[in-house]
């Protein structure tokens, strides 16, 4: 019999009133918004020197003995007797999560329903892991641990004690399928489960934000927040209608969407916290814009005339400055445009805009061109961004530089960083393989201290040695030629590169060679997790832009295993290594084989910011300059470091920038009286 499900009732659990945050005196159940003054923050860039911990085997072994020393006996006992046994030491635990006595209990007792429900066996660093989310930490675990399940294990802890869990994911499709396979485990025990998705209707949300769990992609939590929290603030009755238009029955004081903010646990933290969080979440609706259609024509079709050094520059951190010579070289503004265009700033402001669109801006690595309609791609994961745009006429002069109709402006209601909404949970936990590099500033923003997890069996993968070489011909034949070489042995091949035009470029080599093959890139999203998911077929081909699939383990088969595992092949390394490391741990899970390497280009863009007396060694040392083979290892990797080292720290800027900015922007609107 499966016990009746429970839903959040609205009020804070005792797990996480005695977990030392205080409770919030607003119109929400949620954390009050952190102390940010300077001290604050200069305390918190201290602490986060020590943001990283190791937890060790010793501790991994001595967990899982007491759970296993626990589970002796709940083989026998019937449904009904395991979930009375898992109350009863439910309550038992009440707030000491980090002591093991208390918590095994209760893991052994989840432990034997994931035996009898799902077919799985959580081995100890599962336990762990969970253990680690339970204290509000971040755990880094690598790809193919089980972190969906160990997601699963710190939920359940955590909703048996009343509390509204939210476990955020990268997108819908993860969202919808990590609720379907973990339900069961959380039925069994009472616990209602739902999830989130684009589309859906605000009372069908509401009643999904009502389940003991919730699984939900960030941007659409976000979004959510800033309905309810518009919603909350005595609207007028104009902005109750824009609610409406934006899918929100905000009126006549409405339930909110989110009844609370307890426990957050963040499935692939670094990609959610991190990657996304360069940009506010901006909750708009379509109007008029400052834009005008012969505006924007104007300003690109001057643009395409001005000369680099002449009329303007482009720094190594992607910003165009114009010269005083550009206006003077552009033609007069057309007819009928508003007056305010006729002030230089604000030609200028137009002017370099255009600019950006023109060079900073790719058809088929920023963006892609899909039912006539301007898509932006996610860098970080080759993603289309549906339902984005860029600000400040930045789109629109896309669409005219690539022959479109223009699309409307849009009209700012609301926004919100991920730092500032994320830092508003009681409790926030994460998961990823990639934390290390982020863990500053994870402490520093989030108040987020890692712990890596050690794996539940040694990594087996091969690092191969890298190689770059002089041009794009050159490296797509060796990466195609490697690619093959291992599929011939039994092996599958994914190979990663990080853009759409890339991996059109790789597969046309592959045609050349009538080699089949599978293309994951920003076009075939839908397709994502079924391609993934069989690109573990021995001597199979997939191309995949960045971290496709991400999410979805590729599992081999016996003859893959036996042919030596998962080759991956990096085709042009990314300002994060993060990404790059993420890439390269598909191979090798869960101690199978696997091999990786890197093939690149010394043509691309991460080195182009590279000191030129480097360049030229690098060209004297190994005949790049006579256009000849490769260079050696240890010079790549040090080109390699130095480049992602300034690119982190630019991006590093970016993002505290648009933190300062939303908290900025935030402390003027409170003197207004209202604040989001």
């Amino acid at each position: 019999m499966v016990a009746a499900e429970m839903v959040f009732d609205g009020s804070l659990p005792r797990r996480l009133a005695g977990s030392g945050f205080c409770r919030a005196d607003s119109l929400r159940d949620e954390r009050a918004a952190p102390r940010d003054a300077a001290l604050d923050r200069a305390w918190q860039r201290v602490r986060a020197q020590f943001a990283v911990r190791r937890a060790p085997q010793r501790h991994v072994e001595r967990l899982h003995r007491r759970v296993q020393a626990t589970a002796a006996d709940l083989a026998a006992l019937g449904d009904q007797a395991l979930r009375d046994r898992f109350d009863a030491a439910s309550r038992a635990l009440g707030c000491e999560v980090a002591r093991d006595a208390l918590l095994a209990p209760v893991l052994a007792c989840l432990g034997e329903a994931c035996r009898r429900l799902l077919g799985l066996a959580p081995h100890g660093v599962q336990y762990l892991g969970a253990q680690v989310l339970l204290q509000g930490r971040l755990a880094e675990m690598n790809t193919g641990e089980g972190k969906t399940l160990v997601a699963a294990l710190a939920a359940c802890v955590m909703a048996a004690s009343g509390a509204a869990v939210h476990v955020v994911s990268t997108n819908d499709y993860l969202a919808e399928r990590d609720s379907h396979e973990m339900g069961p485990l959380y039925r069994f025990f009472g616990l209602g489960c739902s999830f989130v998705k684009g589309g859906m209707e605000p009372q069908d949300r509401r009643q999904s934000y009502a389940h003991a769990v919730c699984y939900v992609a960030g941007k659409e939590l976000v979004f959510d927040y800033l309905k309810d929290r518009l919603a909350g603030h005595g609207l007028l009755p104009t902005r109750v209608s824009l609610l409406q238009q934006l899918g929100s029955d905000a009126e006549g004081g409405a339930a909110p969407l989110i009844p609370a903010l307890h426990f957050a646990i963040v499935d692939e933290a670094d990609s959610v916290l991190i990657d996304e969080a360069r940009t506010p979440m901006i909750l708009s609706r379509q109007a008029p814009g400052l834009h005008e259609q012969a505006l924007l024509v104007w300003a690109i079709a001057n643009a395409r005339t001005l000369k680099p050094v002449l009329h303007y520059t482009i720094d190594h951190q992607r910003r165009v400055d114009l010269r005083p010579a550009a206006l003077a070289a552009c033609t007069p503004l057309p007819e009928g445009v508003a007056p305010m265009w006729q002030s230089r700033a604000w030609r200028e402001m137009i002017l370099q805009q255009a600019l950006t669109a023109l060079h900073l801006f790719e058809r088929d690595h920023h963006y892609i061109i899909a039912e006539g309609k301007v898509q932006i791609v996610d860098e970080s994961t080759g993603r289309v961004m549906a339902d984005r745009s860029w600000e400040q006429g930045l789109h629109q002069l896309i669409e005219v530089k690539e022959g479109l109709q223009t699309t409307d402006g849009r009209e700012t209601l609301a926004r919100m960083t991920f730092q500032r909404f994320f830092r508003r949970y009681y409790l926030l936990a994460g998961l990823t393989g990639t934390a290390a590099e982020a863990a500053r500033e994870m402490r520093a923003v989030y108040l987020l201290a890692v712990t890596r997890v050690p794996p539940n069996r040694p990594s087996r993968r091969r690092r191969l040695r890298d190689s770059a070489w002089p041009d794009d011909v050159a490296r797509w034949q060796a990466v195609v030629t490697d690619a093959l070489t291992a599929s011939a042995r039994g092996q599958p091949v994914l190979v990663g590169t990080r853009s759409v035009e890339a991996s059109e470029r790789v597969a046309a080599e592959f045609d050349a060679r009538g080699a089949p093959h599978v293309v994951l890139n920003a076009r075939q999203d839908a397709e994502e997790a079924r391609v993934v998911a069989a690109a573990g077929e021995a001597g199979r081909l997939t191309i995949a832009t960045n971290m496709a699939g991400r999410g979805t383990d590729i599992k081999l088969s016996a003859a893959a295993r036996a042919a030596g595992g998962l080759h991956v092949i990096l085709t042009e390394f990314h300002e994060s290594p993060r990404v790059d490391r993420q890439l390269f741990g598909r191979s090798g899970r869960q101690g199978d084989g696997g091999s990786a390497r890197a093939i690149v280009s010394i043509g691309d863009g991460l080195f182009r910011a590279q000191p030129r007396w480097l360049m030229r060694l690098a060209a004297r040392s190994h005949g790049y300059s006579h256009g000849l083979g490769l260079l050696q290892a240890w010079l790549l990797h040090r080109l390699v470091a130095q480049a992602q080292a300034g690119a982190e720290r630019a991006a590093r800027r970016g993002r505290l920038q648009t933190l300062k900015q939303d908290r900025e922007l935030s402390r003027t609107i409170g003197f207004a009286g209202r604040v989001i």
